[in-house]
């Protein structure tokens, strides 16, 4: 498992992820600030009905002897009641928008990411583990829009409930409010306090959730292995670790943000007393009214209210700036070098391939290919033999593209594949690899991938080629049966799948890497029959253990340590008595 180590994060990482999360979201900036207008004015609105709930007060007050004028506190009771209802719906609409930006956005962002994970380099993958990359998609995205849909709207709605409790206090009795922002300024000091605390924790805890998504997926895609070598002690106590490392950073954070929600019930609590008691002092002393009091008991809730709000937005803006940081992370990750000038095609081409000294290593302190040439020629059938760790499938990786070469060429039929496009080199290869790639899909849909125009009597030949028609034939919906955990498939008819799926691609290069490594011993000999016809006319490099397998190839290349020891056909090669004689002979030895 890759994981990076935590670090220490500073407000200006969270003001810097944030600033990234609205630029990426400014194409929604007018509906956004409609969003907010509404929550503003609906938060005004609810201002202004503790002033006529004082009115109406007053009135009954001093009716109480006169007698009330039921017309008159009727009349404002239908005005506070319109205030609460036009409210109540500009902070529906508020709450509209703000779900669909919020998914909109999301929505772009998993696009965006998508789209990065096609243009990053192979190396990349190679430092990241899979899990790790699924829960930036995932958990860190809609970490991002639970907080942008929650966050925004409340801020602006705190904000100017706090901003217009305090004016409307002032304007109604000025000792009062000194007395309320005297008891709250404990509150905001201490709140402060604790968001500084608790900044690192909701970034260990996103870091802790990516590392346990990539553990967990480790360990299923390798499960059978796992249980084959008894690995679920070490695998548990892995799990257990990093399942530790997430609770102690979740809880870290959700308790010192958990803090804040009753220190602000304190504080507000703290506000009603003082209040009570200074209101009480005003009226004994004549120089405040009743209805004075009834509004500044809710205007105090008011000015307290955003204190527990804001507390919230700063818990899930905290945890969404963690998240930000993770997906803005991948998405600053360097890419591939653009291609868009280059050609995006090699036109017809014949086949010959040629390795012009080529020098590459996956680490630049650790080379791999030191220095190769080699000639290719239209049409025939290249092995490439060797020790593991000789650089085999290395070449199948420069030749396809995958990784450039740190110095050298690789050229087809005269051009270097460095002087087009990647897609253009590829679409001259089929592939077989080791490891079997099927998606879950119909058969059809996995033998005809990126092929269109693919018909039935394609299909059946290539099945039949291969050795599967059988098979085929014994599944309920032939071709349109779908492959899931219902449908079992051995590791070599899942081999023989994507042998099969080659042949329909039908281009003028192939590459086989352990091809048949996967299959029985007749099944092999089937699938090296169909090989020898998908071959003819063109050039196939072959990469094989079984060295039986590639007796018949025109050209053998004994790889070692990274360079061209020996080459030349089987029966060369066995005469000359060197190293492809020692490894051909000690697969034969009892």
């Amino acid at each position: 498992m890759r994981r990076r180590p935590s670090k220490p994060v500073s407000w200006q990482e969270v003001r810097s992820s944030w600033s990234r999360i609205l630029t990426e979201s400014r194409r929604f900036n007018a509906v956004m600030i409609m969003a907010i207008l509404f929550s503003v004015i609906s938060t005004i609105l609810t201002l202004k009905a503790p002033d006529l709930l004082s009115e109406a007060t007053n009135l009954i007050m001093n009716g109480i002897l006169t007698g009330i004028d039921m017309d008159k506190v009727l009349g404002v009771f239908k005005i506070i009641a319109l205030i609460y209802g036009a409210s109540m719906l500009l902070s529906l609409f508020q709450q509209l928008i703000m779900t669909t930006v919020t998914h909109r956005f999301t929505q772009g962002l998993r696009s965006k990411i998508a789209g990065k994970i096609d243009r990053l380099p192979m190396a990349y993958y190679h430092q990241t583990s899979t899990g790790d990359v699924l829960s930036r998609v995932t958990n860190d995205v809609d970490m991002i829009g639970q907080s942008f849909n929650q966050s925004l709207g409340t801020f602006f709605s705190a904000i100017t409930l706090f901003l217009g409790s305090l004016f409307m206090m002032l304007r109604t009795n000025a000792v009062m409010t000194a007395t309320a922002i005297a008891a709250s300024m404990v509150g905001f000091i201490l709140m402060f306090l604790i968001m500084g605390r608790s900044q690192k924790y909701f970034f260990q805890q996103q870091e802790s959730l990516g590392a346990i998504n990539g553990h967990i997926e480790e360990v299923f895609s390798g499960h059978t292995i796992m249980r084959a070598y008894n690995g679920e002690p070490a695998a548990r106590q892995t799990f257990d670790e990093l399942n530790e490392a997430l609770r102690s950073s979740a809880y870290r954070s959700q308790r010192l943000a958990g803090m804040m929600a009753p220190l602000m019930i304190f504080v507000g609590n703290a506000g009603y007393v003082s209040v009570c008691v200074a209101g009480a002092l005003l009226t004994i002393n004549g120089k405040a009214s009743v209805g004075t009091i009834v509004a500044f008991m809710m205007y105090i809730r008011f000015f307290t209210q955003p204190l527990s709000q804001l507390a919230q937005v700063a818990q899930t803006m905290q945890a969404a700036a963690a998240a930000g940081s993770r997906v803005f992370e991948f998405l600053e990750a360097q890419e591939m070098p653009d291609e868009s000038g280059k050609p995006s095609s090699l036109g017809e081409i014949s086949g010959n391939v040629s390795f012009d000294h080529v020098r590459f290593g996956y680490d630049p302190e650790k080379i791999i290919i030191h220095d190769f040439s080699a000639d290719a020629k239209a049409g025939k059938k290249i092995a490439i033999v060797g020790p593991t760790g000789a650089g085999k499938t290395t070449l199948v990786n420069l030749l396809m593209r995958f990784y450039d070469p740190d110095s050298g060429r690789i050229l087809i039929d005269g051009t270097s594949s460095a002087d087009v496009t990647r897609e253009a080199v590829r679409s001259q290869f089929c592939m077989v690899l080791q490891e079997t790639w099927l998606f879950e899909g119909t058969i059809r849909e996995n033998l005809a991938f990126a092929t269109p125009g693919v018909t039935d009597e394609m299909l059946d030949r290539a099945c039949e080629a291969v050795g599967l028609d059988y098979f085929i034939r014994t599944l309920p919906k032939r071709y349109d049966t779908v492959l899931n955990d219902t449908v079992a498939l051995s590791q070599g008819q899942m081999q023989q799948l994507t042998i099969a799926r080659a042949m329909i691609t039908d281009r003028p290069m192939l590459i086989l890497d352990e091809a048949t490594s996967s299959v029985d011993t007749r099944t092999e000999q089937i699938i090296q029959k169909a090989m020898d016809e998908l071959m003819k006319e063109r050039t196939s490099f072959v990469i094989a253990h079984r060295l039986s397998t590639i007796r018949n190839a025109d050209l053998i290349l004994v790889l070692r340590d990274g360079d061209i020891v020996e080459s030349g056909t089987h029966e060369q090669l066995l005469a000359e008595g060197g190293f492809y004689a020692e490894l051909y002979n000690s697969q034969f030895e009892s």
